[in-house]
């Protein structure tokens, strides 16, 4: 009887221990579905310019309040975020500019990355001037001084107006930034402009150096021409005017660019593995599409209010609702107003 009782007993304690290592097993098994369901993280390369990095916010407010994935930036040169996004270290890249990145087309075609979107193809660079310099401006008492001034080729009547203060038999044309290949293309274009003879082509040594003769200038009321380009804060906060050109041509531009700049889309690119990782974001992302005049707007904000791109960002959203909210579906966009109050 006894035997009996300890094999009875020890039946039931086999089942008990049975019975909770199954317990432990379906939560361990809970656990692991749970983590195979949670979303991935997600990372936006930054090739470091300001729009760049104003639209990365505006993404990642929308992708982790809207959609609740969690985000991170990848920051570095234009080369370097561009191989991270093809070999899928990055997974969106919110401004890919086309003549920036060789191998752009080839990324596309291997199949490493796929054009979702374009973010804005209304940018512009080239010649610009203040536009009081031809419509003049009542409110601060300036009179145009070039009032038939409307293209490049217009400029050979005004190098007195443009004088230059080093050399004043003849005018300054501000350059463009020393080690962008587009200097290169203003030098020669002067050259084949015949602008050479009249006007000196003045470096101007950086980026902030530029944008600093502009607004010294602008807010003076003083002449000045040179080469700029959009988005900016500067095309965002002062009203500039870009010099019509000679439609671009490719035969002509192979000729001492003797035609406007091409026109330059700036697309949204995903690595090839996003639509498996979060479809939802892709289609978020294909809808996505702003402005030159947008995106300047909002760099312009960040200037004059001393702030980041996550507080343009914020902004953006508050005060454009009526674009953003079409890139997503109410329920999305309620998410995400609630998150931006």
């Amino acid at each position: 009887m006894n035997f009996l009782r300890k094999e009875k007993n020890f039946k039931i304690f086999m089942i008990l221990v049975i019975a909770f290592s199954m317990i432990g097993l379906t939560a361990c098994g809970g656990g692991q579905s749970e983590g195979a369901n949670e979303k991935p993280k997600l990372i936006l390369g930054d090739a470091g310019w300001d729009s760049f990095t104003f639209h990365n916010e505006v993404a990642k407010i929308i992708i982790e309040n809207g959609f609740g994935y969690k985000t991170d930036i990848t920051r570095g040169s234009t080369p370097a975020t561009f191989t991270g996004l093809r070999r899928g270290d990055i997974d969106i890249y919110m401004e890919g500019w086309s003549t920036l990145l060789s191998d752009y087309d080839e990324a596309i075609e291997s199949g490493d990355i796929v054009e979702l979107s374009i973010n804005y193809d209304d940018n512009a660079q080239g010649f610009y001037v203040p536009t009081y310099m031809i419509k003049g401006d009542k409110e601060r008492g300036i009179k145009p001084i070039t009032p038939d001034l409307k293209s490049v080729q217009d400029l050979l009547k005004y190098p007195k107006v443009f004088k230059d203060e080093e050399d004043p038999s003849k005018g300054r044309i501000y350059g463009a930034i020393p080690g962008w290949d587009v200097d290169k293309i203003m030098r020669e274009k002067i050259k084949t402009y015949g602008l050479d003879k009249e006007y000196i082509y003045f470096s101007p040594g950086s980026d902030s150096a530029l944008a600093s003769s502009i607004a010294a200038a602008y807010e003076k009321g003083e002449p000045w021409v040179g080469y700029y380009w959009e988005p900016t804060w500067i095309t965002g906060k002062y009203d500039m005017t870009l010099l019509e050109d000679v439609s671009y041509d490719e035969k002509l531009w192979d000729k001492g660019y003797a035609c406007a700049f091409p026109p330059v889309k700036v697309s949204i690119a995903a690595n090839k593995t996003l639509e498996k990782k979060a479809p939802d974001v892709v289609e978020f992302l294909k809808q996505y599409k702003t402005s030159s005049k947008i995106t300047s707007d909002a760099l312009a904000f960040m200037q004059d209010n001393e702030v980041e791109a996550d507080e343009a960002a914020k902004w953006f959203i508050k005060e454009h609702e009526e674009i953003w909210t079409k890139w997503v579906s109410d329920e999305v966009a309620n998410k995400v107003k609630d998150a931006v109050k």
